[in-house]
């Protein structure tokens, strides 16, 4: 009986130590270390920072999961906590109250994450953070006032990131947060820091101009890990280290051109340049009046340090290419813009009295509808009078033969009910003369091929121009026409019903002026205004 009593007991002792014992999370390791109780999760699977983590915790140590994000309430249960690692894992999200419940912070190392943006006021919540480690990340951007609520830093390692531009006011201004942080200590300096900057993509032009100065005259309060940081753009600077390069100063682009003034015969090519002398080196566009239908090769490159050559070539220039063609160049400072006037006459001009009333028009398929296509045109006359259209649509295959007189002023034209797996030809001519087949600006295309079913068919008026129309935009008299493969993807791509839609014969014609002249780029500040020299608005 004696003996079975002290059995008892000992269970009882057991159970009590048992219940005793801090629980730990499944999976992980918990230890006694000199500065508390340390969890330790190392390659397993956790998406997120567990919720029942004990307060006791004064270290979590979480490495090699897929942690995705850190969210809101990740550490609402571990106000005590004072060293978190959270180091190889997928990390890609910061929530900018993710630190709230952190006031006892002292180190945060996020090394070898995904981030590319760190939510820097969430440091608010974190007065006493001491180590901030987020090598090995994707960040590209640091803020001027980055540092303001870290004024107690000693360590700030930013290396191995994608950094490549960044003020130096960013580290210049941190013994000023150290300040106000202890405003009770005066103007002594209390502690340094280290920081690492190396492996990152510098971009050493203007913009770089402040950090490299502040690198080659760095002192104490800041000391560098690797002062020998390296270029690698531009390409003039690529592989100097900052201590070699010394960058230009930023300024706003400056357009010139070799020629003011071009006037050529037609046939003819014409390449229009553009220099722009700019710091950060500048982006360069053109803009002209038929930019929308007629597009021209632009080939662009470096001419100096700090300059760009771009050429605009218009191979076979014709007399509706004549216009004003825009410049326009871009930095971080600015933009400016340059016109070059371009004038393109024919070699013989006919008299006045025997000139058609329209010597170019250009077709095209501008866009799709549910049930068919919008034909668009693009009409330049030799004089003001306009004579309208004639429209003719036709199919073989379908038996469809259609001819639409259209009014001066009419730019496009809807064409409806389209059959499965047909071809169809729209041509164009001035006047109220039909165009005899394969005569005109054509434009050819080929609907693809489905199945009789309803759902099929329904696809097809879906879907028409997307599988089976080719932009089309020929000279006077060409003829060309593009098939596509059947519609085989289509059985997934719109939802079945019943019966077919009901599909309305050709609509009249949808809207006038359709080709407006191109407004001319302006310089900042000022409003937008007509390019001079450029067609009539034919609205």
């Amino acid at each position: 009986m004696a003996a079975a009593f002290q059995y008892f007991l000992l269970i009882l002792a057991f159970l009590n130590t048992c219940a005793s014992q801090p629980v730990c999370v499944p999976g992980c390791t918990c230890s006694e270390e000199s500065f508390g109780r340390a969890l330790l999760c190392v390659s397993i699977s956790l998406g997120k920072i567990p919720g029942n983590l004990p307060e006791e915790f004064k270290q979590v140590r979480i490495e090699n999961s897929p942690l995705f994000e850190l969210s809101r309430d990740s550490f609402s249960n571990v106000s005590t906590l004072e060293y978190l690692w959270l180091n190889f894992n997928n990390v890609t999200v910061i929530h900018s109250e993710a630190l709230d419940h952190l006031q006892e912070l002292r180190e945060l190392r996020l090394e070898g994450n995904k981030l590319q943006s760190v939510p820097w006021t969430a440091f608010r919540a974190t007065p006493l953070l001491k180590v901030l480690d987020l090598k090995h990340n994707r960040i590209d951007v640091l803020p001027e006032q980055a540092l303001q609520f870290l004024g107690n830093l000693t360590y700030l390692d930013l290396s191995s990131n994608r950094l490549t531009v960044v003020s130096s006011s960013v580290f210049v201004n941190w013994m000023t947060y150290q300040k106000h942080w202890h405003p009770a200590c005066g103007d002594s300096i209390l502690s340094s820091m280290v920081l690492a900057l190396h492996n990152n993509p510098w971009e050493c032009d203007c913009r770089l101009r402040g950090l490299i100065q502040f690198v080659k005259s760095i002192s104490f309060p800041i000391i560098l890990v690797n002062s020998y940081l390296i270029c690698q753009g531009p390409l003039s600077k690529a592989g100097q280290l900052f201590h070699e390069t010394e960058p230009s100063v930023c300024m706003k682009p400056k357009i010139s051109t070799p020629s003011a003034n071009f006037s050529i015969q037609a046939g003819q090519n014409v390449t229009l340049r553009c220099l722009a002398k700019a710091s950060p080196s500048p982006t360069i566009v053109w803009s002209y009046p038929l930019s929308m239908w007629r597009e021209f090769s632009v080939l662009t490159s470096s001419a100096a340090e700090d300059a760009v050559l771009s050429e605009l070539v218009i191979p076979t220039a014709q007399p509706l290419d004549s216009g004003n063609y825009t410049c326009v160049a871009s930095n971080a400072l600015g933009r400016s813009t340059l016109a070059i006037p371009l004038h393109v006459q024919l070699a013989w001009e006919p008299p006045a009295a025997s000139a058609p009333s329209t010597s170019h028009v250009e077709l095209r398929v501008a866009q799709h509808t549910a049930h068919g296509v919008l034909l668009e045109w693009l009409a330049v006359a030799r004089t003001p009078k306009e004579q309208g259209f004639t429209l003719r649509i036709a199919s073989d295959e379908a038996s469809r033969k259609e001819v639409v007189h259209l009014g001066p002023g009419i730019h496009s034209y809807a064409v409806d009910d389209l059959l499965p797996g047909t071809k169809y030809e729209a041509c164009l001519s001035p006047g109220s003369h039909s165009p005899r087949p394969r005569q005109g600006p054509c434009v050819v295309f080929v609907t693809g091929s489905v199945s009789g079913a309803p759902e099929g068919r329904e696809c097809l008026l879906h879907a028409t121009v997307v599988l089976c129309a080719v932009l089309l935009v020929v000279p006077v008299g060409a003829y060309v026409w593009a098939a596509q493969g059947a519609c085989s993807w289509c059985q997934n791509c719109c939802p079945h019903r019943r019966r077919p839609p009901r599909c309305p014969r050709a609509r009249p014609p949808c809207k006038n002026g359709s080709f407006r002249d191109h407004i001319a780029v302006y310089e900042d500040g000022q409003g937008p205004t007509e390019l001079q020299g450029d067609g009539e608005d034919h609205s």
